[in-house]
Order: structure tokens, then C-alpha cells, then sequence
């Protein structure tokens, strides 16, 4: 037995991979709904108690959908060398294919992959069977975020390599067939962790915050808080030479793990969105991260919403909390990635267990206004999935995609949620064959795209 908050609970592992089929449904699963929700996290084969959260190796949870059927349920690890026990660190370096694979799952250019920022993608087929490790055709040869952002104009993906050693940041950008078009070192970076980022129509927006290198750190994560570390936006032109412009603008200490978006505003000021923590709320997410006896800070410290607004004619940069729940794993209509977006929505977590009453909230950026859709006490949410209807006009017309983990049941539930009201009741139910342990990110993955 082992007292970790990580494989307790919600998260704890399962043992084994299974396929199920004829999956029970609740409701009529819209037709137009043919492809795969698939999710990622971190699940230790048995026996293993890793060091961090974000050691353990990546499993990933497929609920396939065609024809109005759930047709099935099924889960793989990740099978990458550090699945078996490969040490990241070699006497020639660090191993980029020894990966966790375990933070996020995407589609780009016909392939599906399992990411996770310290390494190489890894390759999956439809059937969430492993392929290897994917380095673009040889032209990556640094790490990738696990937070990569396709433009849904150009279609282009763009993401980057976080380092705690230079060159700390680089810039990539891959053509919608999966060709690596253009690799850019961003000057004046620094080894503080940069896991997400944000696009616009004409700039790629960075951020580093107040956790940065802390060699003394043996989790296995060498990072911790610092309040020497400036907290900075970085804000770079897209296209190549861009890096070379990049302009780095100070702002209020803190930590932001996601950005909800980014977009040009009719004024010409880039306007940047997603929670954030300051030390105490980073403290104690840290300490849960790695099983400290010590949660270390005021439950009431954790993700506040928070907007930033960059001024680039002017070179300042103003900044406001914008709601007093806290909340993360926060999400759009991808269709507005890096343009003005109404909607977006989170979920707001009132404890670390996932006893409380967690919520999905959906907030109207025009009119001020949230929705909230609670859970009840021991079920807990994934972060919620937007897929747009067949035919859609307006921006939030479509459905929100959540798995359920219901520790009183020991099961898991997948919801198909009208998008555009979190009052009426879910569209579609679809009974899991098991509990599937809370996870971090996911995508749909539509059968056109795979």
C-alpha cells in the first residue's frame, strides 16, 4: 500500500490493458460524432512508486464512437523505453526516447502522438498501439512541449523544446502534413519551465514564471519556486526571423501552468488568458505532485483566472484577475485558437482528492457571465473536450467531452455534454468498463483526420 496522493483514490493505477466492446449508452450518441475521445496520464505499471506525479509512465484511455454506437473502450501504455525501466539521463546524454509519454495526446498530420515535454512524441496507431518514437523525419532533435498549438487557418503546428540547460527555448513550426518548416532559438530565454504557450493570428506568446532549475530538487523534476526568477511574457513574431524580435515584457510573480488563449484585439494588443498560482498555491500543488506529508499552503491559494493584455506600442502590460474561482485545465472551440474567442470553459476543483463538489464551468467573456455544472462529492471530471456540431454558426454550438471517475461506484462514466447549455441534461451517457484513473489532457480525434 502507499500513502501517495497520486496513486490513490481517482488516480489510481490500473494493472492491465483491455479492449471492451458494445459499450452501454444513455441517451442517443449524436451521429456525427464518428472518431475517438482518446486521454492521457501517468499510470505506473504495479509495483512502481515513482518519485513525482510525472514520472510515472503514460497510459493512454480510447472510447471510440461511430454511427450513433459506443463501439469501444481501451487502454495502452505508452511502450517507450522508460516503460521498462530506461534511465532518461545516459553517458552520452539525455535519452530522448526514454519518455513518461504520459501528458497529452494529439493528431497532427495523420499521425497520433503521445507527448511529454522532456522528450520525443511518441507514435501511436488508431488502436493506441505503440509505434516508436517520432523525431520528424530527423529534423527534431530536442525535446517538444506537450502542449503544441495547431492554427486552424494555416494549419500549421506549432510548438516548442523547454531546457533547463541552453539553449533554453526553441521555436518549431511543422506544415500540416507533419514537416518540420522552420527551428528558431528564442534569445533572451532562461531555464525557468515553460509547459504551455499561446499562438496568435501574427505572434507566439511565451511565458515564464516564478519556478525555474533547482539542481537541489530530487524528485526526479528538477524545478522549483524562486522569487529571483523574473516572471516575463516573451512575445515573438511568427515566421521565420521572428525569434530575433521577440520582446520580453515583466509581470506580477506567479505561475501559470495553462493558457485558455491568445488573440489580437481591434486595438492591436495581443490579450492572453489562463489561471495562474502564486507561491503558496504552487507549494502546495508541488507538494502533492511528489506525496509530501505537507500540503503546505491555504486550500484557497490555488489557480485564480487571469488576463493579460500586452501593449506592444506602448511596451507595457496590464494584468487582472478575472474570476474568484479557482480552476484549471481551461479550454475553447479550437476553431478560435488565437483569434477573439467568447467562450471558454474549466474545471474548478475545491479540494486535491476529488471529494469535494467539482464543477465545469463555461464562461460568456461578452456578457461576464459563468456556468456551472457540479458533479457531486467522490466524482470527478477530465478536462472538458470541445467538439464542434455538424454545420455549426455560432461558437459554443457543439458538445463538451468528460470522462467521469465516480469513486463511490469505482467506475467511469464517459458525458456528452451540450456545449451550449450546461443546464440540460447530458446528451449521451456511455458506461466504461472500468474506472479509468484521472488523467491530464486529451483530444477528439475525428475519423477524417486519423
Amino acid at each position: 500500500m502507499t500513502d501517495k496522493p497520486y496513486l490513490t483514490g481517482h488516480y489510481t493505477p490500473v494493472a492491465d490493458e483491455i479492449t471492451a466492446t458494445g459499450l452501454g449508452v444513455e441517451g442517443s450518441i449524436p451521429p456525427e460524432l464518428t472518431g475517438r475521445l482518446i486521454r492521457n496520464s501517468h499510470n505506473p505499471k504495479p509495483g512502481i512508486t515513482p518519485t513525482h506525479w510525472f514520472k510515472g509512465s503514460g497510459m493512454v484511455h480510447g472510447i471510440r464512437l461511430r454511427d450513433g454506437r459506443a463501439e469501444w473502450y481501451r487502454n495502452r501504455w505508452v511502450h517507450t523505453p522508460a516503460l521498462d525501466g530506461a534511465p532518461y539521463m545516459t553517458a552520452h546524454g539525455p535519452d530522448l526516447t526514454a519518455s513518461t509519454a504520459g501528458t497529452h495526446v494529439i493528431e497532427h498530420g495523420g499521425r497520433l502522438l503521445a507527448l511529454c515535454e522532456s522528450n520525443l512524441p511518441f507514435e501511436l496507431t488508431a488502436d493506441l498501439e505503440t509505434v516508436g518514437a517520432f523525431d520528424f523525419g530527423g529534423k527534431l532533435t530536442s525535446a517538444m512541449t506537450a502542449h503544441p498549438k495547431e492554427d486552424p487557418v494555416t494549419g500549421e503546428l506549432h510548438f516548442f523544446a523547454s531546457s533547463p540547460f541552453p539553449p533554453f527555448l526553441i521555436h518549431h513550426v511543422a506544415s500540416p502534413d507533419g514537416q518540420v518548416l522552420d527551428s528558431q532559438e528564442v534569445p533572451g530565454a532562461t531555464a525557468a519551465l515553460k509547459h504551455d504557450f499561446a499562438l496568435t493570428e501574427h505572434h507566439v506568446v511565451f511565458l515564464e514564471g516564478s519556478v525555474t532549475f533547482d539542481p537541489s530538487e530530487h524528485s526526479g523534476i528538477p524545478y522549483a519556486w524562486s522569487d529571483a526568477q523574473p516572471t516575463r511574457i516573451g512575445v515573438m513574431p511568427r515566421g521565420i526571423g521572428g525569434a530575433g524580435k521577440v520582446r520580453w515584457f515583466e509581470i506580477a510573480q506567479g505561475y501559470g501552468m495553462h493558457f485558455a488563449n491568445a488573440y489580437e484585439d481591434a486595438l492591436g494588443r495581443i490579450v492572453v488568458e489562463g489561471p495562474t498560482v502564486g507561491r503558496e498555491g504552487w507549494q502546495r500543488s508541488w507538494n502533492w505532485w511528489v506525496g509530501a506529508p505537507d500540503r503546505g499552503a491555504d486550500p484557497n491559494s490555488g489557480s485564480r483566472s487571469r488576463r493579460w493584455t500586452v501593449d506592444l506600442a506602448a511596451g507595457r502590460v496590464t494584468e487582472e484577475q478575472t474570476d474568484d474561482l479557482t480552476v484549471e485545465f481551461p479550454t475553447i472551440n479550437d476553431a478560435f485558437l488565437g483569434r477573439e474567442h467568447r467562450y471558454q470553459y474549466a474545471l474548478s476543483f475545491p479540494d486535491d482528492l476529488g471529494i469535494g463538489n467539482h464543477t465545469l464551468v463555461k464562461y460568456d467573456r461578452t456578457t461576464g457571465t459563468r456556468q456551472l455544472l457540479p458533479f457531486g462529492t467522490g466524482q470527478l471530471p477530465s478536462e472538458a473536450v470541445f467538439v464542434p456540431a455538424e454545420a455549426a454558426t455560432d461558437e459554443d454550438a457543439g458538445y463538451l467531452l468528460t470522462v467521469v471517475s465516480d469513486l463511490d461506484a469505482d467506475a467511469s462514466r464517459m458525458l456528452i455534454l451540450d456545449a451550449s447549455d450546461l443546464s440540460v441534461p447530458p446528451v449521451a451517457t456511455i458506461h466504461l468498463p472500468r474506472r479509468v484513473p484521472a488523467m491530464i489532457h486529451g483530444s477528439w480525434i475525428p475519423d477524417t483526420t486519423l
